[in-house]
């Protein structure tokens, strides 16, 4: 069973949310085949030691490319992307450690109406440029233009929304931008975004209403960029294993998936057990991926270069 789930999670009903649960924490189930082996040996069973090379074997077809270290040295751009937290008790601090990364271009998603000015101070020093559209910015050291806000959260998304009428719904500040940087190789398409929460929900399940219709929204503007090159930061709440990012990994290439080395969990940042923090690319390509260490956050940051 084991050794089946894992190549054909596709199959699983995301009914309540299960397939998108399965998906997230696809990785860990590898730590059932050690189980299964203890089992196996205290049993004597040569029968099911062989059984379990269907799921090592599913599983390193899944992520042992992963295992690998893909990076390589050089890249025209470091960029960054981190979840600083509304909460977060050292905005000014994690400012500083975002800014002493060197990265060029710096995204910011979760920031709190207070503590949006602390961020821009600190990293004023280090950034010229900058756009801020709700709770998501960019700080760049290269120029930008044609700054604006993206929809990918829409409050008639859940289980209750039937029965809302338009007029009832919350207006949210955005969640996404979209920005042009100027390059020395041309104009590079920049969107910043921190999709909807999940939620585990007694009655519901895994309930992922709201971050399915932001992936939806988000792989929907990006397929009618007309600019070839476009970089995608930020936090979808969810792992490019999951489906609901089909339509985004379908068009763009996980920096970590192809430059990285190990899996980049991200969060939660006490103890990463899932990528839920991206970088994607399309028309430039990765040379390295990588995590930074913790600020005031309950994410991780994470890097990447990327090259013409």
């Amino acid at each position: 069973m084991l050794g089946l789930l894992m190549p054909l999670h596709a199959e699983i009903t995301d009914g309540g949310g299960l397939g998108s649960l399965v998906e997230t924490f696809l990785p860990w189930f590898g730590l059932f085949v050690p189980v299964l082996l203890a089992g196996a040996l205290w049993r004597r069973s040569a029968a099911a030691v062989a059984a379990l090379l269907l799921p090592v074997v599913a599983w390193l077809s899944l992520f042992g490319g992963l295992l690998l270290d893909k990076s390589q040295p050089g890249g025209d751009l470091t960029v960054v992307s981190h979840n600083v937290n509304a909460e977060n008790p050292d905005p000014g601090g994690t400012a500083r450690d975002l800014a002493a990364s060197g990265a060029d271009l710096l995204a910011l998603e979760e920031m709190a109406p207070q503590t949006t000015v602390a961020y821009g101070k600190e990293l004023a020093k280090a950034y010229r440029y900058h756009t801020v559209q709700g709770t998501v910015g960019l700080w760049s050291k290269l120029p930008l233009s044609d700054s604006r806000s993206v929809d990918v959260l829409r409050g008639n998304a859940g289980p209750l929304a039937h029965t809302r009428r338009a007029e009832d719904l919350p207006v949210d500040p955005p969640r996404a931008l979209r920005t042009t940087v100027a390059t020395d190789q041309g104009p590079l398409v920049v969107y910043v975004a921190h999709l909807g929460s999940v939620r585990l929900m007694p009655r519901n399940g895994f309930w992922t209403d709201s971050r399915d219709v932001g992936a939806a929204a988000l792989a929907k503007a990006v397929a009618a960029e007309q600019n070839e090159r476009v970089v995608v930061l930020g936090d979808m709440n969810g792992t490019t294993d999951d489906r609901a990012f089909d339509g985004l990994t379908s068009q763009l290439h996980s920096a970590q998936e192809a430059a990285g080395d190990g899996f980049g969990f991200s969060w939660p940042a006490s103890f990463p057990m899932a990528r839920i923090d991206q970088i994607l690319v399309r028309g430039v390509e990765p040379k390295s991926s990588w995590v930074l260490p913790a600020t005031g956050s309950d994410h991780l940051p994470v890097a990447a270069g990327i090259s013409w």
